[in-house]
């Protein structure tokens, strides 16, 4: 993109500004202007900015060395403040992307193609902006057009490059300001000279000519500003010319701040005491005089002039005549974090080959040489601006001006070893302020970088604050302090920030279905800082307490279940987790069984079977009968109602749910037309002995009763009969049992006992039938003698048991007694 204008700048030049922009693939240079005209004397700005990718190849970016130069043919690039050329007229202002220079005080020599440079991290990443600035630097001249009519004549300001646009010039006429136009037409007096100026730059005026004849009255000053250390001597000097007789000359001052306007009585400073025996003015060779002040002050600064008197004419100037600016040295005391800017110093510059150092100064008095210092001790040799010896980062340099004055600039060396400090004296809390602080010595200021364990940090400067730290910002941190001359690296320092625990978490591995047998670990974590105590608790009774916050089950069991939470503390805070419910599952554990009634049921009746098991998830309940593929029932409870004969039998209980199966098994059993009912339950010890008591008893007792048949000789010929009262293992087995004709025929009793690792659970069921009805007439007329058979059969009850272990036994016992017949 290009634009065209025409400005001013604020060093006194004219600029055509055409904006260039130049780069390729993320490098650019942009220059605000690539032509510029600027008057002989003035200051120029020459200004671009610059970019470049900020990442290649997982590398950041980093500009480490900008320059400008001036480019010659077959030459390496040389940093412009490096160049004798121009020594102490040459200022770099440079920032972040973006960098100016410069030159002061202007010569024609200065006009050339001057180009910006930058250097970055990485290999190879060096940018040369083109096409670069082309500045011409021009002085006014007078050219007069003579017409043919006695002296009029036309006048016409010139430059050596061509100044855009309409401009005005101040026209003067032995130096007093005449007119303001593009040019001059008048009557010429042959006795008068003339110049011209450009409209608010009157400072930098063309040198004043005579039109008509070789001499005219007229006055140059040999230079217009001159810069000397206090204490010093200088001499100001201009030549002049006049038509008449002069009659006196005299030197006289004027304040800065009034510039160059002229007083209406000068005062000769011969006559001002306070040059009194500095002053002197003397002339060397005819129309040229020198004033010569001795001893500078600061307050010597002002502007001089010289004036001369003929008979008929006073010369009287409103243009500046010789600017002087005394100036003295200050003692500096360096440091990486402070700067100033002394009149003498030594600039540090990058070159290709190390650093170069080049004494600067903004007051340099005409025709000095320098003198350099190694370690405070003068090197031989060394008169030019520039050192040409090797520098050693470790040394300090310096350079003054060769002369009586005695001045040095204050020496330059790398950084020494930075040192860190750390604002907080305690315990760094999360949250809080803290600052590291990197200090140094060195000179020229030294650049900050700040790393966090070898990572750089995008802070820059001689402090790293962290507003409210937090605990990712503990680490090992340390700076570099860098400048042209060396690098250093501070000491590590340790920032550890404290905090109490924050949210406390509980988790469960393993995350799935947590099964019984398994091994199962809760863990307690919680960030803090020193590490938290950790306590567990189970529905808030304590469990343990430790610096590890696991919780081993191994394995875990079903007496595991509840709600567990744990408590994270330090010497901060402490605080509990939520807490988390753990689920153990199990296979069923044997379930339990009963029956109700529990006492004796009429037939007819309703029975209710309940089955209960110890499960999770909760168990599914169904029951069986012996002998019977098909489920009779789902649910805990299994009622019968219009309870009958058929019904007798083995039921089955089966609880089942996704981790396994067990069952228990009830016995309703019926014997002698009389509806019994046991449930399948392990027999105690102490029953099993009152049994057998009982069974002796009636031993004893059928003992008695036949010595006592035996006595009366009712009945020779009687006989004991044993009757053995099977299990019936299916409803219609309870059919093949005939009850007895009357209730004194024998009495049929069957019990049976089941051990299944449950509580024995009895239930009797009695017949209706008031009279049993006779079908064994047979059996009535045996004789009356009474029948006892005891029977253990572990096998009855245990038949229709389905995946259970075969524990269970029966106690049978059957009693037969006859009646007496006579």
């Amino acid at each position: 993109m290009r634009r065209a204008d025409l400005s001013l700048t604020a060093g006194f030049i004219l600029v055509v500004t055409v904006s260039v922009i130049q780069g390729q693939n993320g490098w650019t240079v942009t220059y605000t202007s690539n032509q510029i005209c600027a008057l002989e004397g003035s200051t120029v700005d020459i200004h671009c900015t610059y970019t470049y990718p900020s990442r290649i190849k997982d590398l950041d970016t980093e500009v480490e060395k900008t320059f400008w130069f001036i480019k010659l043919q077959n030459e390496e690039p040389v940093d412009l403040r490096a160049d004798s050329q121009f020594s102490g007229r040459v200022q770099y202002h440079c920032s972040k992307n973006s960098c100016t220079m410069k030159i002061t005080d202007l010569r024609v020599s200065d006009s050339a193609v001057y180009k910006f440079k930058f250097i970055s991290n990485h290999p190879g990443g060096r940018y040369v902006g083109e096409p670069g600035v082309t500045l011409s630097v021009t002085d006014l001249k007078v050219v007069s057009k003579l017409s043919i009519y006695s002296y009029w004549a036309e006048l016409t300001c010139r430059s050596s490059c061509s100044l855009p646009g309409h401009i005005f010039y101040i026209w003067y006429k032995n130096e007093e300001t005449i007119v303001i136009s593009e040019t001059y037409s008048d009557y010429i007096d042959s006795q008068n000279s003339y110049s011209c100026a450009v409209r608010g730059h009157e400072d930098v005026p063309s040198h004043p000519v005579c039109v008509h004849s070789e001499s005219c009255n007229k006055v140059i000053y040999t230079g217009r500003s001159i810069c000397a250390f206090k204490g010093s001597s200088v001499d100001i000097s201009c030549t002049y010319t006049s038509v008449g007789y002069i009659t006196s000359k005299l030197w006289f001052r004027s304040e800065r701040s009034r510039q160059w306007q002229n007083p209406s009585q000068p005062e000769d400073l011969r006559k001002d005491s306070q040059y009194s025996g500095r002053f002197q003015v003397f002339e060397t060779e005819t129309g040229r005089s020198t004033l010569r002040i001795t001893d500078l002050r600061e307050t010597d600064s002002a502007q001089y002039y010289f004036k001369f008197i003929t008979w008929g004419f006073e010369w009287r100037s409103s243009l500046p005549g010789t600017t002087l600016t005394v100036t003295g040295t200050e003692e500096y005391k360096y440091f990486c974090s402070s700067l100033s800017d002394p009149t003498l110093q030594v600039q540090v510059i990058w070159s290709s080959v190390g650093p170069k150092l080049v004494c600067h100064s903004s007051c340099l008095p005409p025709g000095r040489s320098f003198v350099w210092y190694r370690n405070e001790k003068k090197i031989q040799g060394e008169t030019s601006p520039s050192y040409s010896g090797y520098v050693e980062p470790a040394d300090s340099y310096s350079c003054s001006i060769e002369g009586p004055e005695g001045y040095r600039s204050l020496p330059v060396y790398g950084p020494k070893f930075p040192l860190v400090l750390i604002s907080n004296t305690g315990d760094i809390m999360k949250d809080s302020s803290v600052t590291l602080s990197c200090s140094c010595d060195a000179k020229p200021a030294a650049k900050y970088s700040w790393y966090k364990k070898n990572q750089t940090l995008p802070n820059e400067g001689p402090q790293l604050v962290f507003r409210f730290i937090q605990s990712l910002d503990s680490g090992d941190y340390y700076c570099t302090a860098e400048n042209e001359l060396g690098k250093t690296v501070s000491q590590h320092v340790l920032i550890d920030v404290k905090y109490g625990p924050m949210i406390s978490k509980i988790s469960v591995s393993p995350s799935a279905e947590i099964v019984e047998g398994s091994s199962v670990t809760l863990t307690c974590s919680s960030d803090a800082n020193p590490a938290a105590n950790y306590t567990w608790y189970k529905d808030n009774q304590t469990l343990l307490q430790g610096l590890v916050g696991i919780y081993h089950f191994t394995p875990i069991s079903s007496k595991d279940r509840g709600m567990y939470h744990c408590n994270s503390k330090n010497q901060y805070k402490e605080i509990n987790s939520t807490q988390l419910y753990l689920d153990v599952h199990y296979a069923p554990k044997l379930p339990s069984v009963s029956v109700s009634p529990s006492a004796e049921i009429v037939e007819g009746s309703s029975v209710t079977l309940t089955c209960s098991s110890d499960a999770n998830p909760a168990a599914n309940y169904t029951w069986y009968k012996e002998n019977e593929d098909s489920p009779k029932a789902s649910g805990q409870i299994f009622t019968i109602t219009d309870f009958r004969p058929e019904h007798s039998g083995n039921y089955y209980c089966e609880a089942q749910n996704t981790r396994g199966r067990q069952n228990s098994t009830l016995c309703l059993i019926v014997a002698s037309g009389a509806l019994k009912s046991a449930t399948t339950v392990t027999i105690t010890t102490v029953l099993l002995i009152i049994l057998l008591l009982l069974a002796a008893f009636l031993w004893l007792r059928r003992k008695k009763l036949f010595a006592q048949q035996c006595t009366h000789a009712e009945r020779p010929d009687s006989r004991t009969q044993t009757n053995m009262v099977p299990l019936y293992d299916a409803p219609s087995s309870s059919a093949q049992r005939h009850p007895t004709q009357s209730q004194d025929d024998p009495d049929y009793t069957s019990i049976c006992f089941s051990q299944d690792h449950t509580d024995p659970v009895y239930s009797n069921v009695r017949s209706a039938l008031s009279h049993r009805q006779t079908q064994d007439e047979d059996e009535d007329e045996q004789d009356g003698v009474e029948y006892t058979n005891v029977k253990f059969d572990r096998d009855s009850c245990a038949q229709g048991t389905r995946n259970h272990e075969d524990d269970s036994f029966a106690l049978y016992s059957v009693v037969n007694k006859n009646k007496n017949t006579t």
